[in-house]
């Protein structure tokens, strides 16, 4: 690229020795003239930047060159400047500017012939991930048949009602059963720690270890042929682990399962949770916390709501049946739960699902005294928030979406509470109402929308409008009513 105002030059190479977790360097070669426009060259050469990020994402730009009065940063924030040395007298006219923070550091050296700039010796200082990053230790535990009958077995001697005497309320005994049911499985359930390092590939498993292994050996014997033999056998397996992968991948993406797409996420975007240990994090965490519980206490505003009697509802002429949970019934959708991560109750739902015989008494009365006293244990209520940013510039807390992980035996409890709910309001339901509702999708809604408006449009003289609303935080500012108290109603 050559104008009046700016001359570039990309070179895209890939040294042998390179850090792993970088494709390719494309190396940038910048003059700016003293007499230049600098904000039109700035502006010219972020626009080639930005086209060359998206053809080679994988990829660092090293920019590099003589700037004279322009600085890069201003028009591309994400890059820092490591040429902290003057270049020609007092002045630091020669930068270098890479996305990576304190990449390099510079030291100045004597010009090259004679040139009226000195030249800049610029030293690595970045450190690979594979010696930053530091294993990271894991703890799984160990389902087999003989600790999964180990288990049944506990349960089955449990005597449940020695929990229910000794527990003043709902909230004790909840409270003492998902304790015991944890303790329970941490000591029937072996554990096993492992490390995972930064390079793991999520593909090669212990199979391709020990062929390593073999390979290694045979290069230590000095056996020609074996070595060769050993080669092969690997690649060949390695080739296959990777279309097993991929396949498994795919697999994931094409079920209609937010735990399976999210794994994959972040398998293919090398996602890391961030640790909250700075400050910055745990104030972080306090702002969002009382973010999420601004709704707890209702704020009612005397001049924009009136305050009228309760009406009370009419009494249909054949109400429905109180709602008694059977054990069957808890036992079968203990049975459905998947191997996900536990609530902060502790209960997993692998133990769910594997003890669904044994514990579907005594959560079948704990769920039954629950839907009497109308009152949820205060265990079952806790969930641990993990916020996910809704898009990448944060302005604001609001920008930031709330994943709750709540506990497996309330999801358990409302999954039988919405089917009893369904059979109910499934005759009273407007027809026009598509969402939460079995086989019907946005695009039933747009289909149905767009049949309706080219109906009406058939007509001559015609037009359409259209209003679109969109309530932020329905469902968590809505004020429930107080059967002891007048409602408030705008």
């Amino acid at each position: 690229m050559c104008c009046s105002d700016l001359e570039a030059l990309f070179i895209d190479c890939k040294p042998f020795y390179s850090p792993r977790e970088f494709c390719s360097f494309i190396l940038v070669s910048v003059y700016i003239p003293p007499q230049a426009n600098v904000s039109l060259a700035l502006q010219k050469l972020a626009d080639q930047i930005a086209d060359t990020e998206q053809k080679h994402p994988d990829s660092v730009l090293i920019i590099l060159g003589d700037f004279n009065r322009a600085n890069l940063s201003r028009e591309l924030p994400k890059y820092s400047q490591h040429v902290t040395c003057p270049t020609r007298d007092s002045n630091t006219l020669d930068h270098c500017y890479t996305v990576i923070k304190d990449a390099y550091h510079s030291v100045p050296r004597a010009a090259l012939g004679l040139s009226d700039h000195c030249l800049v010796h610029l030293i690595p200082t970045y450190r690979q991930k594979l010696k930053s990053a530091k294993p990271v230790v894991k703890t799984v535990k160990r389902w087999t048949n003989e600790t999964e009958r180990v288990l049944q077995a506990c349960f089955e001697w449990t005597d449940w009602s020695v929990f229910e005497a000794a527990a003043n309320d709902l909230d004790e005994l909840t409270e003492t059963v998902t304790s015991y049911i944890s303790f329970c499985e941490d000591i029937c359930i072996p554990t096993r720690t492992y490390l995972t390092f930064n390079n793991d590939k999520p593909w090669f498993r212990a199979k391709l270890r020990h062929l390593r292994q073999a390979k290694e050996d045979a290069n230590r014997k000095g056996d020609r042929v074996l070595y060769n033999q050993a080669g092969n056998t690997l690649n060949k397996e390695i080739r296959a682990a990777k279309r097993t992968y991929a396949k498994r991948l795919e697999d994931q993406f094409a079920s209609n399962d937010p735990t399976s797409v999210w794994k994959g996420l972040k398998a293919i975007t090398n996602y890391k949770t961030p640790s909250p240990s700075t400050e910055v994090n745990q104030q972080l965490a306090e702002d969002l916390n009382e973010f999420y519980c601004r709704f707890e206490t209702p704020h009612t505003r005397s001049d924009h709501l009136l305050t009228q009697p309760l009406t009370p509802p009419t009494n249909p002429s054949s109400p429905p049946p109180a709602l008694q949970i059977s054990e069957e019934d808890v036992r079968h959708v203990f049975r459905k739960n998947k191997r996900r991560a536990p609530g902060p109750d502790g209960v997993t739902p692998a133990c769910l699902k594997t003890c669904a015989d044994q514990l579907a008494p005594i959560f079948s009365q704990i769920f039954n005294r629950s839907l009497e006293l109308c009152e949820v244990p205060s265990c079952f209520k806790r969930s641990t928030i993990i916020s996910v940013p809704k898009k990448p510039k944060i302005t604001g807390l609001n920008d930031y979406r709330p994943v709750a992980l709540t506990s497996v035996i309330m999801k358990s409890l409302e999954k039988l509470v919405l089917a009893y709910l369904k059979d109910i309001t499934g005759p009273l339901l407007d027809p026009l109402q598509f969402a939460y509702r079995a086989n019907r999708s946005v695009d039933d809604a747009v289909n149905m929308g767009l049949h309706f408006i080219l109906q009406h449009l058939d007509r001559p003289g015609t037009y359409v409008r259209i209003l679109f609303v969109d309530f932020s935080s329905a469902f968590n500012t809505i004020i429930p009513p107080d059967q002891t108290k007048p409602a408030l109603c705008s």
